[in-house]
């Protein structure tokens, strides 16, 4: 809805040639983000797509391993039925050579007896191994179910946070779901004045809304880390460098966050990375501003998929 205005008063602009110049720039800039934001969804059904195709490929991989225990059942099964019939010939070798002496009576009834006991013993192995293969199967097929209800979950979770920061829509906030995360960006604009780690009036409230939406999470993992560009840092107060500035701020938006007491504090982690994980290039000063950013990133836990493939292995 939000695009379609914005075209409408580009053309209207274009069209009328009372329309002052700063209006006009006005609008020729907001046709150009609504560009840009374009180009983004587009990289982000990209990424959804590799995300997707990485499952299927994980998938592939287990139904293989599947396909491999199922093979050693069947070689299993092949042996006990040779067995078998090694025993259906013995016993008619026993009655053949009933007639015969009773030293080689008895040598043969050795013989008979060895043979029952592996066959007695490979039978016991294709029952545990066929337990086995069962259990395997069941864990299989509840770890499928599990990874598509995490991956469900994950995007309920970013389409309530979409919903929830929708009023910071082009302040520098955007939100997007890729190899299974959530992925919360904002950028410096929002958050903080240049070179301080204070977080300003309206960052405050977009962080707030973000830890209502994860106090009715808690069992996401919350990772928050402090971007800058490649500008030195020349302040003589008490910031160091970017590294520094960056964990500081990262740190000031977990402090935000742990105000919500909804909020398990064992799952927020904070983290600075300074300028060396920029989006783009740090030549221009748009690209600068990309970079200087806070990333949250939203992991569901995968414990229980972790001990499965324990028990499967």
């Amino acid at each position: 809805m939000i695009k379609k205005i914005s075209l409408g008063l580009l053309i209207m602009a274009l069209s009328t040639s009372c329309v002052s110049k700063k209006i006009y720039n006005d609008l020729e800039n907001k046709f150009t983000d609504l560009k840009k934001e374009n180009r983004s969804l587009a990289d982000e059904n990209s990424e959804l797509t590799n995300a997707k195709n990485q499952l299927e490929l994980d998938q592939d991989a287990l139904k293989n391993d599947y396909a491999k225990l199922k093979l050693e059942r069947d070689k299993w099964l092949a042996d006990y039925g040779a067995l078998s019939n090694k025993m259906d010939l013995l016993n008619e070798s026993y009655k053949a050579l009933e007639k015969n002496s009773n030293e080689a009576l008895q040598i043969n009834m050795s013989k008979n007896r060895d043979l029952l006991a592996q066959l007695d013993a490979k039978g016991k192995a294709l029952a545990i191994e066929q337990e086995r293969l069962n259990k395997s199967s069941q864990r299989l097929q509840e770890m499928e179910s599990l990874i598509a209800a995490k991956e469900a979950a994950m995007k309920k979770l970013k389409e309530t946070l979409s919903k929830a920061l929708n009023s910071f829509e082009g302040k520098g906030l955007t939100v997007e779901q890729k190899n299974g995360k959530v992925y919360v960006s904002m950028e410096n604009k929002l958050l903080f004045n240049s070179g301080s780690y204070s977080v300003g009036a309206e960052g405050k409230k977009a962080v707030v809304e973000l830890g209502k939406v994860l106090g009715d999470n808690p069992d996401i993992s919350v990772l928050i880390e402090g971007h800058t560009d490649d500008d030195g840092f020349s302040s003589s107060g008490p910031i160091a460098n970017n590294w520094d500035l960056s964990t500081k701020r990262a740190t000031a938006i977990v402090a935000i966050l742990s105000e919500n007491r909804a909020i398990n504090k064992e799952n927020l982690t904070a983290a600075g990375r300074g300028e060396f994980s920029p989006l783009t290039s740090n030549a221009t000063a748009e690209g600068k501003a990309k970079n200087r950013r806070i990333e949250i990133i939203l992991t569901p836990r995968l414990d229980e998929i972790a001990e499965m493939l324990n028990e499967i292995n």
